[in-house]
């Protein structure tokens, strides 16, 4: 009969917990599907909303928090230090379909521990997903060498993102005052689209408020 010495201690390790913030109910259960295949990791909670999100926070303080820059029409980019003011622990993966470096770097800015894009394979999330909550940082391989050649130049002082011709069209029909919905009607595309086009245009400006946004419209000359 086999005894086990007393000094030989056997533990498992506890798994780390995950909460997923993401405005698609189709999206979240992918990743909690795929997620769980890893025993080391468990999805306790998810959120469709910055202030959904937060409140998760506060409940599990998850280890790592799994975030798309746009929830519900408004862009969670500069909440990320908030949220991690909100659980200290926790460690932030951004996956989104933004990816202009400027974005990965605002993230990892703010506090983020790994940008990754949705259009990433299966193994690339679990992976992500495993090198961030274990302490290190992740950055998809393509974007990474695009902020490593962006990063190689000489210092300048940090400049607003410029617009897109369709972003700086969808500002200035904010700031004549249309709603989403008549600016998609007018643009023939999405609500949704109209939602990331402004969540864009606020990350690139800094901006938030519609007054803000207004001001901004006038210094580009995009309205009267």
């Amino acid at each position: 009969m086999d005894v086990q010495s007393p000094d030989v201690e056997r533990s498992v390790s506890p798994k780390t917990t995950v909460v997923l913030a993401d405005d698609h109910l189709v999206v979240r259960a992918g990743m909690r599907l795929l997620l769980s295949q890893d025993p080391a990791l468990e999805v306790v909670a998810e959120s469709s909303s910055v202030p959904e999100t937060f409140d998760m926070l506060r409940e599990y303080r998850p280890g790592v928090l799994v975030l798309d820059l746009t929830l519900a029409g408004r862009s969670s980019l500069p909440m990320i230090p908030e949220l991690l003011t909100a659980s200290p622990g926790t460690r932030i993966l951004v996956l989104t379909m933004q990816e202009d470096p400027a974005f990965a770097r605002a993230a990892l800015r703010g506090g983020a521990s790994g940008y990754l894009l949705k259009e990433a394979a299966a193994e690339e999330l679990l992976a992500a997903a495993r090198q961030v909550a274990g302490g290190s940082t992740y950055v998809q391989p393509a974007l990474g060498a695009r902020l490593a050649v962006e990063g190689a130049g000489p210092q300048r002082a940090a400049e607003p993102e410029p617009l897109t011709e369709r972003e700086a069209e969808v500002l200035s029909l904010v700031a004549l005052g249309h709603t989403n919905q008549e600016i998609a009607q007018r643009l023939y595309v999405s609500v949704r689209t109209v939602e990331n086009f402004r969540a864009r245009i606020r990350d690139k400006l800094g901006k938030e408020t519609r007054a803000e946004l207004i001001a901004a419209a006038r210094e580009r000359g995009l309205v009267a």
